[in-house]
């Protein structure tokens, strides 16, 4: 047999268009066209193609079948990549600057690797049975295997057989294979994902037999798949969310706190909530509204999506006036259409709606009532249910939609859109309509940054800006529990911004404090503050007893003095994927005891939060990662690095730490992001004297423009230290955007960790003041800096 050896580069191949002879067996040779390599079996045929070094997609076209291109996940364009195509008698072998796939010829296998290392290989390949369609794979008995969307079943998805279907789970907590959010992918501890791109529903099945089998089964649809692989987890996830889009920033004022609840029945009931909390001095940045808007009662009037008059006579001033204190208006939407509605004739003249087989609107009961469903895959359907969106965006000033159950949560299997069957769209329901609403912005409102919360979607309903949270949650210790794996888990597959209704949703029939304490605690270091919850106990801290009142609002207010560094951590997450919650094993992949590990995490670069769920206890065994000393964030105790300490627990906060060596840019309190600016700064920053050499940062924008990043309306303020015995050099300079102007500042650095009264502070070369307490071992200096210049303060220690 010969040996065909082609150098080629995926998008402009140079040599060679056809190396395909007759073999015997299922190997049936091979074939190079332009942007791909296809590989020939007597059963069909695979695509191969490159995206990258780091990336590989995988179609397999069964014989009879032709192949179909579109994907509603990948987004990124191929990039020319070289790669070497060699084959002898056992094997053919292709061949790049990073995966590397094998086929061996007899039998039949496809396997891939990744500068020598084996990720994963095909066992058996595409299978087809009576109703489904199968792809097979081995995995390795080490590896822990993490992904499938949202669900609360470990961190370790081994021995699972998880259904791909969207569907929401109430009143869950410690166990839910099922929720609102899944997805066709899994990744691995071996620093790789599988992305099975395809949109009907199916399951994948990791190894639940115990025999070391990965199984995607559907169906129907596409056979494609893509590998991708890191050098560390956070190359990982910028190569994954590089494949399916990035997460754009959203308005600063989501970072705030939000006023939410199922639900305001009018428009008085709106105005004292909002009264409540400026009376009260607890900062609030938006309310949002729940079906009531549109319907007296929770039956009968989905569908409706105008405002009820009797409920709320002047709903423009209402959003008008709040707007002006600072407080943002978001209200809900369904997909769903009652018969019973107001615009049920509309909808079914016009035609928007899913259809049974003989053309007719299909209708079904569920829950709300009887209704059919928005056909947002029908140009029809989608004009007219944006047309909704913009209408309350311009004419009323609505800042932000809440899409609810976008799973859809009842969908019948045989009723019909434009695109085919609920089965074969389901699961992209949410994504599409979330693309819908992102993509009449970019249309109509250029200039805003939309905000989307949604609670069902697919792989890479990040790049449209959703804003998932965990679902219907029940309000007890056991919904706590979960929602840090929930959160963990879905950041490391895109969705960078999942979190969870504080305080709990569903149930409990007597408030709780404590429980509802420890949730907004928990909420200060998770991406979104929203307490929610079913009306008959009040989600809102202003409607408690006065203690739970107060240790609320201590933790809102901390929420917002981390404004400059929640906003930092956005924008990486912008930049390269990276969730603002990371679980402990990206710094320390080689740690196997971290590797399942949810209930304490990162939040950002710089804190280790553990968050309380239970309710008697008084302490807490926290794992303080490597590499540094860690501080506690409310007494500056100092914990070593790389071990496992009991911690105190408290009732007015939760363990939180912050790494040695870490710059935190805070403000202080503000009653609402509108007030929000960084001309008055708190830099701490927390000497460790194991470290030698620091770098932190922190991002501003005006927190209103889209990509003001890649508009050069931007600025990035740059902290370095260097440590010695003697000294402490901290640096601050600033990379500015070309449409940003620099603006001069008052920063207050707070100098964590200063064991003896230094003997001098220079700023810019020049003897300062500054204060020392020898009880907090905190050094205080004031500065005035303009970011055009580069600042340098030496303390002589």
């Amino acid at each position: 047999m010969n040996t065909c050896c082609v150098l080629l580069t995926v998008i402009a191949l140079i040599i060679c268009s056809s190396c395909k002879e007759k073999y015997e067996g299922e190997y049936q040779g091979y074939k190079v066209n332009d942007n791909s390599i296809e590989i020939f079996k007597d059963s069909g045929r695979y695509l191969i193609k490159y995206y990258s070094d780091k990336i590989v997609e995988t179609s397999f076209i069964p014989l009879g079948e032709t192949f179909n291109p579109t994907s509603h996940a990948v987004v990124k364009e191929q990039l020319k990549t070289k790669v070497i195509v060699h084959e002898n008698d056992s094997i053919l072998t292709i061949e790049s600057n990073g995966i590397d796939i094998h086929v061996k010829r007899n039998p039949f296998v496809i396997s891939y690797t990744y500068k020598g290392k084996k990720l994963i290989s095909e066992n058996r390949g595409y299978q087809k049975t009576d109703s489904t369609e199968v792809l097979d794979f081995m995995l390795d008995d080490t590896e822990v295997i993490y992904g499938a969307g949202s669900r609360v079943v470990g961190m370790n998805r081994r021995g699972k057989r998880l259904q791909l279907y969207n569907k929401a789970h109430y009143g869950y907590e410690t166990q839910s294979e099922l929720m609102n959010f899944t997805m066709p992918l899994v990744l691995s501890s071996k620093m790789y994902a599988v992305h099975f791109d395809n949109a009907p529903i199916g399951y994948l099945d990791i190894d639940s037999k115990g025999d070391n089998v990965l199984q995607y089964e559907t169906i129907g649809g596409r056979k494609t798949y893509q590998i991708v692989v890191g050098n560390d987890w956070r190359d990982l996830i910028d190569q994954y969310t590089d494949l399916t889009g990035k997460q754009p920033l959203p308005p600063l004022w989501a970072f705030g706190n939000f006023a939410s609840r199922f639900g305001y029945h009018s428009e008085k009931e709106t105005r004292e909530t909002v009264a409540k909390f400026t009376q009260d001095s607890i900062p609030l940045d938006a309310v949002i509204l729940d079906i009531y808007w549109f319907g007296k009662d929770i039956k009968g009037h989905m569908g409706n999506l105008e405002f009820l008059k009797d409920s709320f006579p002047t709903p423009k001033k209402m959003i008008h006036d709040f707007a002006e204190q600072g407080v943002k208006t978001i209200l809900i939407t369904e997909p769903f259409v009652l018969s019973s509605s107001k615009k049920w004739e509309e909808a079914v003249e016009k035609k928007v709606l899913g259809k049974d087989s003989t053309g007719n609107p299909y209708t079904y009961d569920f829950y709300f009532g009887n209704t059919g469903i928005i056909d947002i895959y029908d140009p029809k359907g989608k004009e007219w249910f944006w047309n909704v969106y913009k209408k309350y965006t311009k004419d009323f000033g609505v800042a932000g939609w809440w899409g609810d159950l976008g799973e859809p949560e009842v969908h019948p299997k045989d009723l019909l859109h434009a695109t085919g069957k609920a089965n074969e769209v389901h699961n992209v329901y949410g994504h599409d309509w979330a693309r819908l609403v992102q993509e009449g912005y970019q249309k109509d409102f250029p200039e805003q940054r939309p905000f989307i919360l949604m609670r069902a979607g697919y792989s890479g309903s990040q790049r449209f800006g959703m804003i998932p949270w965990s679902g219907d949650v029940n309000r007890s210790w056991g919904g706590l529990k979960p929602q840090t794996e929930i959160a963990l888990q879905m950041g490391m597959q895109g969705m960078g911004y999942m979190h969870s209704d504080l305080g709990g949703f569903a149930g409990g029939e007597v408030f709780d404090p404590l429980l509802y304490t420890r949730w907004l605690q928990y909420g200060v270091f998770q991406p979104i503050f929203r307490p929610h919850a079913q009306e008959h106990i009040a989600p809102e801290p202003v409607f408690h007893d006065k203690n739970t009142k107060a240790l609320a609002k201590k933790s809102i207010e901390l929420r917002y003095s981390l404004l400059p560094y929640n906003y930092t951590i956005a924008f990486d997450n912008n930049q390269t994927g990276i969730p603002l919650m990371r679980p402990l094993f990206f710094d320390e992949p080689e740690n196997k005891e971290l590797l399942e590990t949810s209930f304490s995490y990162l939040w950002g670069d710089n804190f280790l939060v553990t968050p309380v769920v239970q309710s008697d206890i008084v302490s807490m065994d926290v794992p303080f990662p490597k590499g540094s000393n860690w501080f506690d964030f409310y007494t500056d105790k100092q914990y070593a690095g790389g071990v496992f300490r009991s911690v105190e627990v408290v009732e007015d906060h939760i363990p939180v730490f912050v790494k040695g060596g870490s710059f935190i840019p805070m403000i202080k309190p503000i009653q609402t992001t509108k007030q929000y600016t960084t001309k008055e700064l708190v830099l701490h920053y927390y000497h460790d004297a194991s470290i030698t050499n620091s770098t932190g940062k922190m991002y501003d924008d005006d927190g209103k423009t889209p990509n003001a990043f890649e508009k050069g309306a931007y600025e990035i303020l740059n902290f370095t230290s260097r440590s010695t015995k003697d000294q402490l050099t901290i640096e601050l300079s600033a990379e500015k955007g070309a449409s940003y102007n620099p603006i001069e500042r008052s920063i207050a650095i707070k100098i964590h960790n200063i064991q003896s009264k230094p003997k001098a502070l220079f700023i810019a070369g020049e003897n300062s003041l500054f204060k020392w307490n020898k009880d907090s071992k905190i050094l205080i200096a004031i500065i005035s800096w303009k970011s055009s210049e580069v600042k340098t303060v030496e303390i002589s220690l």
